[in-house]
């Protein structure tokens, strides 16, 4: 007999065990509908009707209300309620759990189905067996608990595995575990909040080389999971939480991906980014080295290196992800992703509402290959070519390669937050990028921009068009990106910008040997800062003129500069 059909013969026997501390009328509903292998709770609340939940949804099966004598039958008829309200049938993987009152006494049970399923590991088994520490996170019911159980049966035939079982979901309910964790030895938690001492107590009593938990939801557990991590042994568990931001934003369970502080730069360090002063680290390496997020039973988005994605989720950087599926004929397959995730615990606050004709997937996630291919199009405002953009999709619809692109900008100085975040507003997708052959446009402020900064420079020379902003404002932000996404118009030029080109020009002619240069009519602020520029380069400037045709005139000698 194979490995599978002992597993049915199992599951079926287990079931029956659970169907026989129900009341009579149940399990002739149940056994009425004949769909047992499916079923996977039932739920009886005094006063209502029993209702069966199936994998494609819930249904009643008796019309008859539940009186407090059926409950009763159940509860004698299971294992004590622990501290959490659980309970088990011996040697099964079933899970009973109560609904009490003000006075104790139970008046609504669960009784969840519990099955060990085999060949739910195959689609990560090349993990596994390399001895990498996994954390597993899914919504509940999606199957956290059967893979963790078949990873302790798979790895407990080549190394010594101790499971710590705080509700018996894993090993099932009494003093012998169920056949399905194989040669893994497991030690029960007497009460829940003591979860974390038997962490440790597994680590320094039964040597083990792998240890598997469930449920790390406290802060203490977290802990203890980085101690065991430290000590060299293969960790491998559960959290609450269905993706990697989840974590991030839970102040209880972040130390188990590293930690997330706030650090301030220097100044020079901020500029050197290009972001402000005040950012997000990493605090610590992770306990885990791979992260799963558990999709569905047959979908799994794998971040392989916790550290890398943590630390480019923070920065606004594409994620390196592979996304692994079993189709219908059972076959597994592997797809690489580079994927942005436009996270909350970047930017600080929730994901505005799409606007029409947009969508987003659970986790907020859009998908972008952080490159702009094609052609030219049109004329930036320093007059040099710029790169076609575009609207970015979010990933369930569009896949890297496809002809939709994000916005590549090399953000200079400017506060990349509030950047991200007025893309958001305008649903504009763009890709914060950090080496400058990489962007379609380069923003900075004005205060960087009359220092002609060496990455400015760089910029102009080789023709990518660069933006100033006055301020680090949202309303700034929102006018500079809304000019970069309109393909349809010509961009125009930054009035800023194009003053301070207008002087520089002016100066260049100056220095070449003409005796004066009259510049294009500004207003008094940028008026000062083409004074400066004068002075910088040792000539004479005066303004002339009424507002608004207020100009500057630059001369080579003060002996050439009439009064005003």
């Amino acid at each position: 007999m194979n490995l599978i059909e002992q597993q049915k013969i199992q599951a079926q026997e287990d079931l029956q065990l659970l169907l026989k501390i129900l009341p009579e009328s149940v399990r002739q509903a149940i056994a009425q509908e004949g769909r047992e292998h499916e079923l996977l709770e039932v739920v009886m609340d005094l006063g209502r009707t029993v209702s069966a939940r199936y994998v494609d949804g819930e249904i009643e099966i008796r019309e008859d209300e539940v009186t407090q004598e059926e409950i009763d039958q159940v509860v004698n008829g299971m294992g004590d309620l622990d501290d959490d309200n659980r309970a088990g049938i011996a040697r099964t993987l079933h899970r009973i759990s109560g609904i009490r009152n003000r006075k104790g006494n139970v008046i609504g049970l669960t009784c969840r189905v519990g099955r060990a399923v085999f060949g739910t590991v195959d689609i990560i088994e090349d993990i596994v067996e390399q001895g990498y520490s996994i954390l597993l996170l899914g919504r509940p019911g999606v199957g956290k608990t059967t893979m963790l159980r078949e990873m302790a049966r798979i790895l407990a035939d080549k190394k010594r595995v101790v499971i710590v079982d705080t509700s018996n979901e894993i090993g099932g309910d009494g003093d012998i575990p169920h056949p399905a964790v194989g040669r893994a030895r497991r030690m029960q938690v007497p009460r829940p909040s003591h979860q974390h001492e038997t962490m440790i107590e597994a680590v320094e009593n039964h040597n083990p080389q792998v240890i598997v938990i469930d449920e790390i939801g406290r802060e203490q557990e977290a802990a203890a999971a980085r101690t065991i991590n430290e000590r060299g042994v293969q960790l491998i568990g559960t959290a609450h939480g269905n993706s990697l931001e989840n974590l991030m934003l839970n102040p209880t369970l972040s130390d188990l991906i590293g930690g997330i502080e706030s650090v301030t730069l220097s100044d020079d360090e901020a500029r050197r980014r290009g972001t402000q002063k005040t950012v997000l680290e990493r605090r610590s390496p992770p306990t885990f080295d791979v992260l799963i997020e558990i999709q569905d039973r047959e979908k799994l988005l794998i971040h392989p290196d916790v550290t890398s994605s943590v630390d480019q989720m923070l920065r606004g950087f594409p994620l390196h992800l592979q996304f692994r599926y079993r189709d219908d004929e059972g076959n597994v397959h592997i797809e690489e992703q580079d994927t942005v995730l436009s996270s909350t615990a970047v930017t600080g606050r929730r994901d505005q509402p799409a606007r029409p004709g947009t969508s987003r997937d659970g986790n907020g996630r859009m998908n972008g290959n952080g490159k702009s291919n094609g052609p030219a199009q049109r004329n930036g405002a320093n007059g040099s070519t710029m790169k076609p953009v575009s609207m970015s999709m979010p990933m369930q619809d569009r896949q890297i390669g496809s002809d939709k692109k994000v916005i590549n900008v090399l953000a200079f100085g400017v506060a990349r937050n509030r950047l991200i975040q007025a893309a958001k507003r305008l649903n504009i997708y763009i890709n914060v990028v950090k080496q400058l052959d990489e962007a379609d446009v380069f923003v900075t402020l004005k205060s960087y921009y009359r220092k002609r900064r060496q990455m400015i420079r760089d910029a102009e020379r080789y023709g990518v068009p660069v933006f100033v902003l006055r301020a680090n404002t949202s309303n700034q932000m929102e006018n500079f990106l809304s000019q970069v996404a309109n393909l349809g118009q010509e961009i125009p030029a930054d009035p800023f910008k194009a003053a301070i080109a207008d002087a520089e020009e002016g100066i260049r002619l100056i220095q070449s040997g003409h005796q004066s240069v009259d510049l294009r009519p500004v207003g008094s602020a940028m008026r000062r800062y083409q004074h400066k520029l004068a002075r910088e380069s040792d000539l004479v400037s005066h303004s002339y003129g009424k507002e608004p045709s207020r100009y500057v005139r630059i001369f080579n000698t003060i002996r050439n500069a009439p009064s005003q």
